[in-house]
């Protein structure tokens, strides 16, 4: 199994996971649930034209966190990949989305993890190291 899906399988067994972007100098969190494994890389979905897509735009630098038994932390960049099948490969393993975001996902903005380092902790020990 590739170090990515390892990661992937957590944040979709923890369900909600905590996605944190920069605006100025000032950090912003956001619950967040809709991802995708595809083509070996995660993804996740930020709706079009929201603070969330400006805040990647200036600054691709984020991090994700989600817990679950041990807290998983993600440092890693966001690139964007507005590709249709991979906003339609979402849409499918989500179809609640759906309407939202329409038959291919056009109505979000898909983004995977890049360069991203993910720490497992055990309460507050680091337990795992994952370069993906």
């Amino acid at each position: 199994m590739a170090d990515s899906k390892k990661v992937f399988d957590f944040l979709e067994s923890a369900g909600t996971f905590y996605l944190a972007t920069v605006e100025g100098d000032q950090p912003r969190v956001r619950p967040y649930g809709a991802m995708l494994y595809y083509e070996d890389k995660i993804y996740i979905m930020a709706f079009g034209k929201t603070n969330t897509t400006r805040q990647i735009a200036a600054n691709q630098k984020a991090e994700i966190c989600a817990f679950k038994g041990q807290t998983l932390r993600i440092e890693c960049k966001l690139v964007e990949d507005n590709r249709p099948e991979v906003g339609r490969a979402l849409v499918e393993r989500m179809p609640i989305l759906k309407p939202a975001l329409g038959e291919n996902g056009e109505n979000g903005v898909m983004y995977y993890l890049k360069d991203a380092k993910a720490d497992f902790f055990k309460m507050m020990e680091l337990v795992e190291t994952v370069n993906f």
